[in-house]
């Protein structure tokens, strides 16, 4: 059952809870107000008809009263004591009626009665007026002889009757007194059984009360215990998750929202335990790489060296080449005074030139060499450049990953909020990964360049030596052409004064490939150091990724 399901049943429980408690309290006021109202009601309709009984009885007495007063003072007016007659039977009618209400009033309310004492009372005030009645009954026909003897001016009879009929006043007078002390007796009884309702209905409600809260207390333990419980073990398992242990148990499903929660969760571990495999193994080959280029570059650097060594060689060379043709040329003038001496220093040239055609194949030889290095520590680059395609990948790959991990964060609120550090961590560091990526590749970028000059220039160099070796070799094939024919004709040493000029020119033009060539191989010193630079920083790129790495513990 899913935790929205789960709090929804509980608050309805809760809420069922409190409406029947609000129904029972409304039922329970409403019980106290029915007895109320029946006490008041019952009561009231009883005092209300012994107050018509008692004025009834006290207009038929003073009725009656007037007509024996009249009757007593000899020759009564008769119209006068009609009139007291009518009087007297309205009122005993008005009486009778009353009397026959309160009866049925007494016997209707002590069936009902709200408790034994009332129907005790409404019992004892029934008994009282049905001897009320029969007294009203024998009374009426002595009361109808009382007028009659009045009108016939019989005193002594008026005077008996009227005798009796104040015995039965005072017993009529007694039986209404004792029916207001009953009647009080019941209106007491009335307000105990109120308060007693009313007490019983407090009693009820404070229990019906204690008992829902009870019922609602362990509505909420139960419902914390299915839902806090969860949480606080999935707090546990992001806590372990954000010190970097990947190792332990997987988080526990189900089918609620927490089982779902856990279910993301073991996901995005299990891509943590992946990420950090690739980021160590990458990292250990990114190592590897890394010290194969630095010995490469290492290597090339000790053959740059080497080869900027034979160029000023070379050099030194082709000045003190220059330097003998200038000789010759200074000497030519003079072949003519001393054939021998021209012959010696044609001799020196032709030696000269084959020192300079062996520069040169040395030249072309360690420039080819230089070309050979450099297309290797081309190779090395653009296998560099793929290691950094992969780290870059895997930066990318991390930060995908810390964006999924920062949004399942988020939305699991507060229970998410130690794993978003780990997010922004995995984030920090896929940031810097990549930055650090953009900036080998641009230094990558500045070598590949210095390396496609070097090429470039390296190509011009051999094809400068070979053109140098050429001109060198028509050089010696011309000096000992010279030194052959030197004794045949002083016109034909005119040639060779030429051909030193030509010579002259060659090595002036070697002498500016040498230097060609020299800055060359300083370019290509300058550019494999920084690739070497480049390696070192890639290096310490590599050993930061791994530090961070090893957080995990897989």
């Amino acid at each position: 059952m899913s935790i929205s399901s789960r709090l929804f049943i509980g608050f309805g429980i809760v809420i069922a809870l409190m409406l029947g408690l609000g129904l029972y309290g409304i039922s329970q006021v409403a019980l106290v107000r029915d007895n109320m109202d029946r006490v008041v009601q019952r009561d009231f309709a009883m005092i209300s008809e012994l107050n018509a009984i008692y004025e009834g009885q006290a207009e038929a007495t003073a009725a009656t009263q007037d007509a024996v007063r009249l009757g007593m003072g000899g020759n009564p007016p008769i119209a006068e004591i009609d009139k007291a007659q009518a009087t007297y039977r309205t009122s005993i009618t008005r009486m009778q009626e009353a009397v026959r209400r309160a009866i049925a009033l007494t016997d209707e309310f002590g069936s009902t009665a709200i408790s034994a004492e009332r129907a005790a009372a409404w019992k004892r005030n029934g008994e009282l007026l049905r001897d009320m009645d029969n007294l009203l009954n024998t009374s009426t026909p002595q009361r109808e002889e009382q007028f009659r003897a009045i009108r016939a001016g019989q005193i002594v009879s008026t005077a008996f009757i009227e005798a009796t009929m104040a015995q039965r006043r005072a017993q009529f007078l007694g039986l209404i007194s004792e029916m207001r002390q009953v009647a009080n007796d019941g209106v007491v009884a009335g307000r105990q059984r109120v308060e007693q309702v009313y007490n019983d209905s407090q009693i009820s409600t404070l229990v019906v009360i204690i008992g829902a809260v009870i019922i609602s207390a362990i509505i909420v333990l139960l419902m914390r215990r299915s839902i806090v419980g969860p949480l606080q073990a999935f707090m546990l398992f992001v806590e372990r998750v954000g010190r970097g242990e990947l190792a332990g148990s997987p988080a526990a499903t189900g089918s609620d929202e927490v089982g779902r929660l856990g279910v993301t969760l073991n996901s995005m571990v299990a891509g943590l335990k992946e990420l950090a495999i690739q980021s160590r193994d990458a990292t250990n080959n990114l190592g590897t790489a890394i010290a194969e280029i630095r010995a490469s570059t290492q290597e090339q650097a000790a053959g740059v060296e080497e080869q900027l060594a034979a160029v000023q060689e070379t050099a030194a060379t082709v000045d003190e080449i220059t330097h003998a043709g200038s000789q010759v040329t200074k000497r030519a003038q003079e072949v003519i005074a001393s054939a021998q001496a021209t012959a010696q220093t044609s001799a020196d040239g032709l030696r000269a030139v084959d020192e300079t055609a062996r520069s040169m194949d040395s030249i072309r030889e360690q420039a080819e060499v230089v070309a050979q290095n450099i297309v290797a520590l081309s190779e090395k680059t653009q296998a560099i450049s793929d290691i950094i395609s992969s780290v870059n990948d895997i930066s990318e790959r991390s930060h995908l990953l810390a964006l999924n991990a920062a949004i399942e964060a988020a939305a699991a609120g507060e229970s998410g909020r130690s794993f978003s550090v780990v997010a922004s961590e995995m984030k920090v560091l896929a940031d810097q990964a990549k930055d650090a990526t953009n900036q080998v590749r641009a230094i990558l970028g500045d070598v590949q360049r210095g390396i496609n000059t070097s090429v470039m220039l390296t190509e011009e160099a051999v094809k400068r030596a070979t053109a140098g070796k050429q001109r060198t070799e028509t050089s010696q094939r011309t000096i000992g052409e010279i030194t052959h024919r030197f004794q045949e004709s002083v016109q034909t040493f005119q040639q060779i004064v030429a051909s030193t000029n030509q010579q002259q020119l060659g090595i002036e033009q070697v002498m500016s490939a040498l230097q060609n060539i020299r800055q060359a191989s300083q370019q290509t010193a300058a550019g494999t150091r920084q690739l070497n630079d480049a390696a070192g920083n890639l290096n310490g790129l590599s050993e930061q990724l791994l530090a961070l790495s090893g957080r995990y513990k897989i």
